[in-house]
Formats: C-alpha cells, sequence, structure tokens
C-alpha cells in the first residue's frame, strides 16, 4: 500500500563524483515504523552500471599509485567526518531502516572502527623482504590492488556492512562500486558525499542504486575484479558462482541460523538477558541474531520462567523514541514472511508461548511490527529451525546434554554464529575446539569480531576463501606477488640447467 500523499524526494546514484537521479525505473522507500513512504530510489540500468564501473576503472591507474601515506590521511579525513555525521547516519537508519535510534548509533561505530583500521594502510601494507638469499639475490613480496571492486550490500546495516568494505579495498588502492540495498539507500550516498568532502577523487568510490538488474550487471562486467557480499544465502550461491565462473574473486556471507546453549551452570538471569537482546535486538533482523536457544539438560523451564518476564517489559516501538528496545521489521512484505513462519511453527507442533502477530503499536499502526515470539519443543525437522526466519522468533530446543548440544549445532547447514552460557572452564574449551562455526562466543551472545580481526561463518554461512575485514580483509582486496633480483655484477657466466636453490 502506497501514501504518496505528498511529492517525495527521489534518491539517485552517486558516479564520479556527481548524484545522478535520472531513471527509468523506481521504487518506493518505506519509513518502516509508520508504513509511509519517504522517499523514490533510482533503479540502475546496464549502462548505469556501465558508466560507474568505467568511472572506477578511469580512476584506478592514478588510486593505486597514490601512496599508502595519501590513501591514509583520506581515510582519516574520512573517519573524523563520520564522528561528525554520527547521529544523522543513525538517524537515516532508522527513518529507512527501523531499528531503534540507540541500535543505529552503534551499528554507525562498528563501521568507523574498520575505518580507523583502514588508517593505518601505510602498516598493513608494508610486506616482507628478506636480503641475499644466495648468489646476490634478494627476495621481497608485494600486496597490489586489483582494479574496480564491488559490494552488494544488505539492507540491515546500510552503513556497518559497507565500511567492512570500502575502506579496506581503498586502503590497498583499489576503486569502488557500492550497490546497497535499495530499502533504506539514504546512508549511502551520505557516505559517499563524506569521502569526498575527505579528498578522495572523483570515481574512487560510486555507488550504483538497484535490484537484480544492476546486480547481474556488476558480476557481468568485465572491467570488475572482485566482488564482496553480504545478505542471504540463495542469493550469496548465485553470485559466488556466477562471480567465480567469470574469474572473478568473490566473497560472499551468506545467512545464518546461530544457536546459544545454554548449560546447567549458567548464570540464568546473565543467558535470559542475552537471549532478549541476541533474539530481538533489531527485530531479530541481523546474521548474528540468536534464534535457537539449545536448554541443555532440564533448564529450559527456569529458563522460559526468566525470559517471560523481559519479553513482557520489551518496549516495541517506533524507533525514533528514546526509550525503544526493538523496532518495526523493515517491510511489509517481510513482515507477512515473518508472520507466515510463526504459523507454520503452530502447523508443525511447536509449543508457540508468546505470539508477535498482529503487533500495533499506539500512534503507529500502519507501522510493519511483529511483537517478540517465543516457541518451545522445536525440534530440528521443522522449519522454524532449519531456516532464517530473520524476525523476532526465538525458539528453544531442548536437549539431554552438552554432547548432543554441540552435535545438535554442528549437524545445521549454516555455522555463522553461536554462543554456549556456562561456568565451566572445560565446557568453554571443549565448545570453542569442536563446535563447527565460524564465530564463536563464550558467554558472549553476540561475537562479532573486532575490526582488527575478520567477520565470516563456516558451511552454507560463507562462500569464499576469505573473510571480510581486517587482516582476511586485506588478503581479499590485494594480490600477493614475488619478486627476486639480481644485479649484474654477481651473476655468474654461462647458462644454468638445473634448478636454482639457495646457497
Amino acid at each position: 500500500m502506497r501514501k504518496h500523499k505528498t511529492a517525495v524526494p527521489v534518491l539517485g546514484h552517486f558516479i564520479n563524483g556527481a548524484v545522478l537521479t535520472e531513471s527509468e525505473r523506481l521504487s518506493d522507500v518505506f519509513n518502516p515504523a509508520l508504513g509511509a513512504v519517504k522517499a523514490r530510489v533510482a533503479q540502475a540500468t546496464s549502462q548505469t552500471v556501465d558508466q560507474a564501473v568505467s568511472a572506477a576503472a578511469a580512476a584506478f591507474p592514478a588510486w593505486s599509485e597514490t601512496s599508502a601515506l595519501r590513501r591514509g590521511r583520506i581515510l582519516f579525513r574520512f573517519k573524523e567526518l563520520l564522528d561528525q555525521h554520527h547521529h544523522e547516519l543513525a538517524a537515516l537508519i532508522t527513518s529507512e531502516h527501523g531499528k531503534v535510534l540507540s541500535d543505529a548509533m552503534g551499528e554507525v561505530t562498528r563501521g568507523i572502527e574498520i575505518v580507523e583500521f583502514a588508517c593505518g594502510a601505510p602498516h598493513l601494507l608494508k610486506t616482507a623482504y628478506t636480503d641475499n638469499i644466495g648468489g646476490g639475490i634478494d627476495n621481497w613480496n608485494l600486496r597490489q590492488a586489483l582494479g574496480v571492486c564491488v559490494g552488494i550490500t544488505p539492507f540491515n546495516f546500510p552503513v556497518m556492512v559497507p565500511l567492512w568494505m570500502i575502506p579496506i579495498a581503498l586502503a590497498a588502492g583499489n576503486t569502488f562500486v557500492l550497490k546497497p540495498s535499495e530499502r533504506d539507500p539514504s546512508p549511502s550516498l551520505l557516505l559517499a558525499d563524506l569521502l569526498k568532502q575527505a579528498g578522495l577523487p572523483d570515481g574512487v568510490f560510486n555507488v550504483v542504486q538497484g535490484d537484480k538488474v544492476a546486480v547481474d550487471a556488476l558480476i557481468e562486467h568485465p572491467n570488475v575484479e572482485a566482488i564482496s557480499f553480504v545478505g542471504s544465502t540463495p542469493i550469496a550461491e548465485y553470485i559466488y558462482q556466477e562471480g567465480t565462473r567469470r574469474g572473478k574473486r568473490v566473497q560472499a556471507l551468506g545467512g545464518a541460523k546461530n544457536h546459544m546453549i545454554v548449560m546447567p551452570d549458567a548464570d540464568l538471569d546473565q543467558a535470559a538477558d542475552a537471549l532478549i537482546g541476541a533474539g530481538y535486538g533489531s527485530a531479530g533482523e541481523r546474521c548474528m541474531a540468536i534464534s535457537i536457544a539449545v536448554a541443555v539438560g532440564d533448564v529450559g523451564d527456569a529458563l522460559i520462567a526468566k525470559l517471560l518476564p523481559r519479553i513482557e517489559a520489551l518496549r516495541v516501538r517506533n524507533g525514533v523514541e528514546s526509550d525503544a528496545d526493538m523496532g518495526p521489521l523493515v517491510t511489509a512484505q517481510h513482515k507477512q514472511k515473518v508472520e507466515g513462519y510463526i504459523t507454520k511453527g503452530i502447523e508443525e507442533g511447536a509449543k508457540l508461548i508468546v505470539d508477535g502477530r498482529n503487533y500495533k503499536v499506539p500512534g503507529a499502526e500502519d507501522g510493519f511490527f511483529v511483537g517478540a515470539t517465543l516457541f518451545d519443543q522445536v525440534t530440528p525437522d521443522m522449519v522454524i529451525y532449519k531456516e532464517e526466519i530473520f524476525g523476532p522468533v526465538l525458539g528453544i530446543v531442548r536437549v539431554p546434554d552438552f554432547a548432543s548440544a554441540v552435535k545438535l549445532i554442528n549437524a545445521h547447514e549454516f555455522g555463522n554464529g553461536v554462543s554456549c552460557f556456562t561456568s565451566d572452564g572445560g565446557i568453554a574449551r571443549a565448545f570453542a575446539r569442536n563446535i563447527q562455526v565460524g564465530m564463536v562466543g563464550i558467554n558472549v551472545p553476540i561475537p562479532v569480531p573486532m575490526a582488527w580481526h575478520s567477520f565470516g561463518g563456516w558451511k552454507r554461512s560463507l562462500f569464499g576463501d576469505h573473510h571480510a575485514y581486517g587482516e582476511e580483509g586485506l588478503r581479499f582486496y590485494t594480490r600477493y606477488k614475488s619478486v627476486m633480483q639480481r644485479w649484474p655484477d654477481s651473476i655468474a657466466k654461462g647458462p644454468e640447467f638445473s634448478m636454482p636453490t639457495a646457497k
């Protein structure tokens, strides 16, 4: 349903240092708390994509030859501007995604941390040198830029996830084209403006708005060298397969079904607080959200007793309100999908303890709200256990012991994030070593690595060889080159026919 009572602004692309709004197609951008259209966004054609990639390709030679020190200084000015516009970015996130303002502020902070890491470009790009390996030969290595890199980012973190990619790629000397989610496109344009203000040359960073047409055009473009994607597993697999078969380097982070084991010796108040925040924060629209609590032994009933008053106390409302704990889902279609999962869980025999369907917020009755939902008696054969719901739906699975909990989690197709709450050091060590998941928390519900580490899951949560940001990100955005050198006065006369060895 559209509510075009007044003219709304059109959000465009950012190509070669300028905003372009002309487009054959437009789509609506909603304020999800109000259910009202706040803007319209241009949808890129293949010609628009070619314009952006061509601008990035033209800017690459000069930018890649710019010293790492100068690149780092531009990123440092960008970081200062992000600090100054912190609240403005967060407000844009809340108005188009729906997450509460405090959560949006935290998202921006985590993005800024990646920029801070990338500001160390001169040190990060420093490589190794070996003097005189033998015969007057010196050996060293380089990490060189790839060329035009592409980021395709999701709606749930319209600032943080682009900042997982952009600063690392730019620090390494690449140029960049961002294709943000068409559901919340405004932050991408503000990021582009701040980069320009920081002194980034035109063409080095570009934004193309759009849908699958833009994605396919980016994958197919011959001048694109690398693609980084974050989103659902089916799309991640598609982008990985289509990109790699065209010879591109691809890093595609997919879906998740994150578990939290609650051991009988855990502090249940701490565990319940963790589940409330990790399960219902950002309305469950996080790839690191906890959607399954694994209750070990007889802890299930006591855990539910701790959760219920906390769920009842949740303040679900428009995210701009200062005391809001949880906001709406991003679109009406996604709200309908999440409510469909709740209905499916009931049909499959899970015990619905708290029902968040048909949730209404006074003063925001048209918003896309789903209330906190809690299931008990969830089993591994159920759809609500197997699939990523991406909403405020928490399920409880009961298992007899720790070994059963580990076996349960390791059998799932996703391996993004996991947590275990326990007071037993032996259990914690066994959990960290034996769980087949990429990001592990021990008494930490959302174990998102810091900027100087790297983010990524295992199994069908990640396609490609590199995790995001940190040192792994730097490897993804550079090519390794080894150089061996000697000078004429050290070269023996005559040809050599044997394999050269160190002497």
